[in-house]
């Protein structure tokens, strides 16, 4: 893969971890970032190996939000056609790609997460945190408000009460109110952060991608169409899943009562 500036991209065995690499400014996103986080995701969603994706922060933070000053050095001498592809590809790697990607993506959440730093988690299909971690909308507190995808985001993921609370407020909460609300799936020990989601990953990493795929494109299509629509896209979905590679297979030996969870397979006797 490309060499980045703002990211670090490991393979490892069918998973490949992005870790946000700016620490020094709390991982929050900079035009760069964007740009690479982007062609990053472009570049895994065809790579065959790489069968589970983790995204996590460098240092202490998951990510801060948007690097504003650095957003504004770079951008205020740039013509308005390369402002709008930043916007652009900043919109789409965050709220459409990584949804869209055939791989599950897991947000390992190490450190703080504040203001544009929860499109980043909400974008993700699973979310795992340290129970330490402060999540914060701080932006009332500098006049303000979480402006843009993240209003959106938080209104699709939150209970209205739960949402406003917090972005009126600006208070911060901890990972077992974030799990609690419904921001993230689970908060866990800080020793124990690594284990929990590489236990995830590799339970994912050992199904087949066309059925992870199809679970994907099924569950955000319904969720963000109306029932009739969301019941008639299920259906294409899942007739396309049955004729990917391993799907009508899994189908016949659920059907003679043999499964094969992953790589390994046991049968299930019959009781008479």
């Amino acid at each position: 893969m490309a060499d980045y500036q703002t990211l670090l991209v490991d393979k490892n065995d069918g998973v490949t971890t992005i870790t946000l690499n700016r620490p020094e400014k709390r991982n929050a996103m900079s035009p760069q970032l964007h740009r690479e986080m982007y062609d990053c995701l472009n570049d895994l969603r065809y790579d065959k190996e790489t069968r589970v994706i983790i995204i996590t922060g460098a240092g202490e933070s998951f990510c801060a939000g948007q690097d504003l000053k650095q957003y504004f050095i770079e951008m205020d001498s740039q013509p308005d056609r390369v402002r709008d592809e930043v916007r652009e590809k900043s919109r789409q790697w965050r709220n459409e790609m990584l949804r869209k990607m055939p791989q599950p993506v897991i947000a390992k959440i190490n450190g703080w997460v504040f203001g544009g730093g929860f499109t980043v988690v909400t974008g993700c299909d699973i979310a795992i945190a340290a129970d330490d971690v402060q999540f914060g909308l701080s932006e009332v507190n500098f006049g303000h408000f979480p402006g843009g995808e993240v209003t959106i985001v938080l209104t699709e993921h939150l209970q209205p009460k739960h949402g406003l609370y917090y972005a009126l407020t600006g208070k911060t909460m901890n990972a077992k109110e974030a799990e609690r609300i419904g921001l993230i799936t689970k908060a866990v020990p800080r020793a124990d952060l690594d284990k929990e989601v590489m236990e995830i990953a590799n339970n994912l990493k050992e199904k087949a991608p066309s059925a992870l795929n199809a679970v994907k494109e099924a569950w955000y299509y319904t969720f963000y169409s109306n029932p009739e629509v969301a019941y008639e896209i299920s259906g294409l979905i899942s007739d396309k899943a049955k004729q990917a590679v391993g799907g009508r297979p899994g189908l016949q030996q659920f059907a003679r009562k043999e499964y094969r969870p992953g790589l390994g397979s046991y049968k299930v006797e019959d009781k008479k």
